[in-house]
């Protein structure tokens, strides 16, 4: 960490030690380094080692957070090209100012390019699990504004417009709904925030915004735009939190989590789903909302333990009682209260998710079951996922040393790639043929390299 140059310096390292009135000389001793090294820290040319870091933060008086922020270049103060996501006012006017603020970035072709640049900034998550779980929500989600009146009916068009949005971004990839997502977002979703509204349908269209800004969040985790998805996310905890709405808090920090997971952040992936599943249980979640995210964290914790590797017997335990847990849950049926996104896993989805914690406990046959089954289920119905699927199998079939089914399984994968707007599935693709290296000299394995090339390229 902290070891690639920074072409800006660490402006706030020398502002820190300024306002101290230390000079470089001093500060170097302070922390038991020459100058010629203070002096490269400060001018970004020389990485900072983890063992300085907590000694830089006692010098300064400051958080460990913040002494990252300097070092790494993550600045979640409010600027231009960073809004922030601090859940720690939950006002519904500091809400809709930071929502509408995000969302008319993505709007400004001179910003959009910035956002899109952001890098996923895992110290964030730290300080939204703080807000998230003591924060105190705002005792109204009533606001006087200076715009029209709302009422339920705008609420009830936000949720039926998000509704379309997901399906053509199940069906096509985000290349293509993203924009969509992001100009409702700012014209009409943002007006409708700085409406006039009581506290009932205030908590509503809090919900609802956080339902469409997580879709915004969604689409840009699919083109692989880590730090503008992770402020996407950040922004519907928010607004949940602002709409006292805990079990939409909840699926935000699954969601969260499958980033984590993603980017094999697997410390990260584990909290962030322990708190989905704590938050669902404070507020008595119903069954449904409880599976899927006691399946994310069976999966986080399979990714962070990896216990086919290690042999952690305890881990592995842990993991299948999550996932015979999520399995009964699901059991119990539907209830009048399980949120609009809980029709979205149904048993076929969960088994699935299920077959990656079962690839990383070892057993490849289960995890291969679970993919195929959702190919065919999912493959008319949700493309991508069913793309996703048919690589998953192709996975297995590698583990168990079946090289030509996991090729044949993986080519029928390329077509579907194809007609996808989806950087996530050309992602998976490549790092599929990554592991193929052991085989890197066959026939085989050439002949797959070689049309994937061909294809993703044509």
């Amino acid at each position: 960490m902290g070891g690639a140059r920074r072409h800006g310096g660490r402006p706030e390292l020398v502002r820190a030690r300024v306002q101290q009135g230390m000079s470089q000389e001093s500060a170097a001793q302070a922390l038991g380094v020459t100058p010629t090294t203070w002096a490269r820290w400060e001018r970004g040319e020389q990485g900072i080692r983890a063992s300085y870091r907590p000694r830089m933060a006692a010098l300064f008086g400051v958080s460990a957070v913040e002494v990252e922020r300097w070092i790494e270049g993550w600045g979640h103060r409010e600027t231009s090209s960073w809004p922030t996501t601090d859940l720690a006012d939950g006002s519904p006017a500091a809400t809709v100012r930071s929502a509408a603020l995000l969302w008319r970035l993505e709007m400004d072709p001179s910003r959009r390019h910035l956002l899109a640049s952001l890098p996923f900034v895992p110290s964030a998550l730290g300080e939204w699990l703080v807000s998230w779980n003591y924060g105190t929500p705002a005792a109204s989600a009533a606001r006087q504004g200076a715009g029209r009146v709302v009422g339920l009916a705008d609420v009830a068009r936000i949720n039926e417009a998000q509704k379309a949005f997901g399906q053509m971004d199940n069906r096509f990839g985000a290349g293509l709904i993203r924009p969509v997502v992001l100009e409702y977002l700012n014209g009409t979703v943002a007006p409708l925030l700085r409406g006039h509204y009581d506290d009932r349908v205030g908590s509503e269209l809090m919900t609802a915004a956080a339902g469409m800004t997580w879709l915004a969040g969604w689409t840009a985790f699919d083109l692989n735009r880590h730090g503008q998805a992770q402020q996407h996310f950040g922004q519907a905890l928010r607004l949940a939190k602002t709409g006292d709405d805990p079990l939409t808090g909840a699926w935000v920090l699954a969601t969260l989590a499958r980033q984590a997971i993603h980017l094999e952040q697997g410390t990260w992936a584990v909290w962030l789903a322990r708190a989905a599943a704590d938050t669902a249980r404070r507020a008595e979640a119903p069954p449904r909302v409880m599976a899927p995210i006691l399946v994310r964290e069976a999966w986080a914790t399979a990714l962070q333990t990896r216990p086919a590797e290690t042999n952690d017997r305890h881990s592995a335990k842990q993991i299948e009682r999550l996932l015979i847990k999520a399995e009964r849950a699901y059991a119990k049926g539907a209830t009048d209260r399980d949120p609009e996104w809980t029709a979205r896993f149904d048993a076929v989805e969960l088994n699935a998710q299920a077959g990656r914690c079962w690839s990383l406990l070892g057993d490849h046959n289960r995890a291969a079951a679970g993919a195929e089954a959702a190919v065919v289920e999912f493959r008319e119905r949700i493309p991508r996922t069913a793309q996703f699927n048919q690589i998953h199998v192709a996975e297995a079939y590698l583990e168990m040393g079946e090289l030509e089914q996991a090729l044949d399984s993986a080519r029928a994968a390329i077509s579907a790639t194809k007609a996808l707007t989806s950087a996530r599935s050309v992602d998976l693709l490549r790092r599929f043929s990554g592991r193929l290296e052991p085989y890197g000299e066959t026939v085989m394995v050439r002949e797959f390299r070689d049309h994937l090339n061909a294809e993703l390229i044509a």
